[in-house]
């Protein structure tokens, strides 16, 4: 190892979409020699430990379990908020006597970020998804502040940090845009590129490991084209939208549909599946978009970085947060149709598909935009700047 052994801490919500794409990274650092402890919630234990982390157990309140979120967003927000102000007596009761020498917090850890400004670390969040740009306190924040229960959220906002020892007390320059960010998705799916400020934030595209995250399917033999549909790990209990996948795709010449319906369906209820249907509530998804030939996704940050990655025409089926603004930026990209819920007919569906095949540009746009993924660097480049910015006490990752 070229350079010192450090205690890295990870700290995290026990979101799958939000764990996942930290996992790699934390991998890597683990076999370049760190110790990398990670506290989370010990839903998530199995995972972290199987990418040789060290758990730190915090027990979360946030609904991940049964994936009850509330539709107001300044309802979630306070999810967040209440499960930090629970969480940070826990971090502190293992890293006041065992400090990091670097935090790298998850966008929904904001405790991390109290105990690292109380402790005088340096800190780097790790963003799963788009960061704010020049001009987000214009398009997006000051109209979340106009929301009813926004001043009374933003109140106990301001009296928790004030109270925790944060060096940061100002709510909106808390949870706003941090000092120093890695972004772990494609730059291309970032929203205003040119407008955020690089000297904070480093696009290095999606995280894997390539020796593991690419094994665990076979494609079937005298299967023609593979078809792969996921709504990801939250808004999974969608049964007639399965059957009318099934419906749309499921006897297609040639194909071969690979479903994962999550652990809020019952397979039973999808009714009698055609022989090239395959249903799971778990799928190794990477591994099988690398020999698919279309996915049908939730348009999740992380399904979209894969996609990229695999340069598979995508449809989009937006179910909640920020997915409806990347299923535009995919069609957008000109590598998929947006297809809502509520009209995903047989017919639909299946005029996305073709009309993704059908267009004799779209191929050259996703090998373009998978090559641009690839080039940002992924998992060794994220390794890459932690190091540096432990080696340098601290400076940004724009190193």
């Amino acid at each position: 190892m070229s350079r010192p052994r450090a205690h890295i801490a990870m700290v995290g919500v026990p979101l799958v979409s939000h764990v996942l794409p930290s996992l790699a990274i934390v991998r890597e650092l683990v076999a370049r020699g760190h110790r990398v402890t990670y506290a989370n919630d010990p839903y998530v234990a199995d995972r972290i430990e199987s990418a040789g982390a060290e758990l730190v157990p915090c027990a979360s309140t946030l609904p991940f379990a049964d994936n009850d979120w509330p539709a107001d967003p300044i309802a979630a927000a306070g999810l967040f908020l209440d499960d930090a102000v629970q969480v940070l007596p826990h971090l502190r009761a293992f890293y006041d006597d065992d400090p990091a020498d670097l935090y790298l917090y998850d966008i929904g850890a904001y405790a991390a970020r109290a105990l690292a400004e109380a402790q005088g670390r340096p800190l780097l969040q790790l963003s799963p998804t788009f960061v704010g740009w020049d001009g987000y306190e214009e398009d997006v924040a000051a109209h979340l502040r106009k929301l009813p229960g926004a001043d009374a959220y933003r109140e106990r906002f301001a009296r928790w940090l004030l109270e925790c020892g944060a060096a940061t007390t100002d709510v909106d320059a808390f949870s706003g845009p941090p000092a120093r960010a890695l972004a772990l998705i494609p730059r291309a799916m970032q929203p205003n590129a040119d407008r955020v400020d690089t000297d904070r934030v480093t696009f290095v595209g999606p995280c894997y490991d390539d020796r593991t995250d690419t094994d665990g399917w076979t494609r079937p033999e005298g299967a023609e084209r593979v078809l792969l549909i996921s709504l990801g790990s939250a808004y999974t209990r969608q049964p007639e939208f399965y059957r009318r996948c099934v419906a749309a795709f499921g006897d297609l010449p040639g194909w071969h549909v690979v479903l994962q319906i999550g652990r809020y369906t019952d397979p039973a209820e999808l009714g009698a599946l055609p022989p090239g249907v395959e249903v799971h509530s778990w799928v190794p998804q990477r591994a099988i978009l690398e020999k698919s030939d279309a996915f049908v996704t939730h348009a999740g940050m992380g399904g979209c970085g894969e996609g990229l990655l695999a340069g598979v025409p995508m449809i989009a089926v937006p179910q909640g947060a920020e997915q409806f603004m990347n299923a535009d930026k995919l069609v957008e990209l000109g590598v998929a149709r947006r297809v809502d819920t509520a009209d995903a007919t047989v017919e639909t569906l299946r005029a996305a598909l073709d009309g993704l095949l059908a267009d004799p540009e779209r191929v050259a746009r996703s090998e373009r935009l998978r090559a641009a993924a690839r080039a940002e660097g992924g998992t060794p480049r994220a390794a890459d700047l932690i190091e540096d910015m432990l080696a340098a006490g601290s400076p940004a990752p724009g190193l």
